[in-house]
């Protein structure tokens, strides 16, 4: 076994050597040699899914094959190996690959249960986040650390680069109307790692009665929050390229409206459109797709805006948050009453967004409303920025 470690190290020590002189972002996963003395011997259990690899292998089939005890391991929203559907609840099963018995966090109940961390010594947290904050990921992982420091049970994270961590904007949420997609008051972006993020969890007393968790971080090589980087592995099934990473901080607020913005297509969170919008010549039909089995306004044929080329044009990546676009489909939409739905509001963490969209605010006006509290923000923040 310790042959097998050494040749494993070599091949990880050389991999990230590599990508140093590249100046290439390299994740913590790829660095076992900083966190093989935390997990050997240990009995550990992984939070995972289909973005933790290492290069092209998996991180549980490379843990495994050198030797380390994973017990169980915690699929969150969208599954484990394989992506579910938007909305599908995840049950829980058996890896396929290895045996190991999975646990889910997006089903009857989205905290590991007592039982869950029974005999695990170890919780390895390793997930591809956007940096956006009614992305899932995070609150599994507020929720992953809270049942850590309940059962006396280290938490690692194996931090991985921020596609949109290049800067923070939006409205801070009121966690009056904290939801799994608005869990702490952070802005819409964040501007943070996972484990950037973590630091802030603990740090900030968020976890229930202000526990902390016993965290380590495990950072990334050459990555600064001014890096632009390229997701190697789909995050999720509807942000299928760059470029829907980049527009969803924006489109996504769509998801609590009347318009579709193109689940059930080969390019959603890249579009928006309704039948009741104006033709201006680009049109699209949400169909069932495996990615998305029920989308909204399914079968009908919806006028709207194509941003697919929102790179190519220099839309994105764009440091803020764009309201015009919610704005814009806002006005035009002729039966205005029935525009925002009640999910608008989970997604915005209170109804003031909304009531400024109705009032007739610009997308200026409103995001100077922002302005005091990203100041605030920032400042809390900086604490816990593990990157320049």
């Amino acid at each position: 076994m310790k042959r097998l470690f050494t040749s494993f190290i070599v091949v990880f020590v050389f991999f990230c050597s590599c990508h140093g002189t590249m100046k290439i972002p390299v994740p913590g996963a790829n660095q076992i040699e900083k966190y093989w003395h935390l997990i050997e011997g240990k009995s550990v259990a992984l939070v995972a899914n289909q973005t933790t690899m290492v290069g092209q292998t998996h991180l549980v089939d490379n843990l495994i094959n050198i030797g380390i005890d994973i017990r169980v391991i915690f699929a969150p929203e969208h599954g484990y190996r394989e992506m579910a559907a938007d909305g599908a609840l995840i049950n829980d099963g058996k890896d396929p690959v290895t045996g190991v018995a999975i646990r889910s966090l997006y089903g009857e109940h989205l905290k590991p249960l007592p039982e869950d961390l029974r005999g695990i010594e170890v919780v390895i947290f390793d997930i591809q986040d956007v940096g956006v904050r009614f992305y899932t990921y995070i609150s599994t992982l507020h929720y992953v650390m809270e049942a850590c420091a309940e059962n006396n049970v280290k938490c690692l994270i194996l931090d991985r680069p921020n596609p949109n961590g290049f800067y923070f904007d939006g409205n801070i949420a009121d966690t009056s109307y904290r939801s799994f997609v608005a869990m702490h008051p952070v802005p819409v972006v964040h501007g943070m790692t996972v484990g950037e993020y973590a630091g802030m969890i603990n740090g900030e007393g968020w976890l229930k009665g202000g526990i902390r968790c016993d965290l380590t971080i495990i950072k990334c090589k050459n990555y600064t929050h001014k890096t632009l980087y390229d997701l190697p592995v789909q995050p999720s099934p509807n942000l299928p390229n760059q470029t829907s990473v980049y527009l969803y901080p924006s489109v996504c607020f769509f998801e609590g409206t009347r318009i579709s913005l193109g689940r059930g297509t080969p390019f959603p969170f890249q579009v928006y459109g309704s039948p009741l919008l104006p033709d201006r010549g680009f049109s699209f039909t949400p169909e069932s797709v495996p990615a998305s089995t029920n989308p909204p306004l399914r079968g009908e044929k919806c006028y709207g805006v194509d941003l697919r080329n929102a790179m190519r044009d220099k839309i994105v990546p764009s440091p803020g948050i764009n309201m015009k676009w919610v704005i814009e489909a806002y006005n035009e939409y002729p039966e205005k009453d029935r525009f925002f739905t009640a999910y608008f509001d989970r997604l915005a963490a209170g109804p003031v967004l909304r009531e400024q969209i109705i009032s007739g605010m610009t997308a200026e006006q409103i995001s100077d409303t922002w302005k005091e509290d990203l100041k605030e923000f920032g400042k809390t923040r900086k604490k816990y920025l593990l990157y320049k």
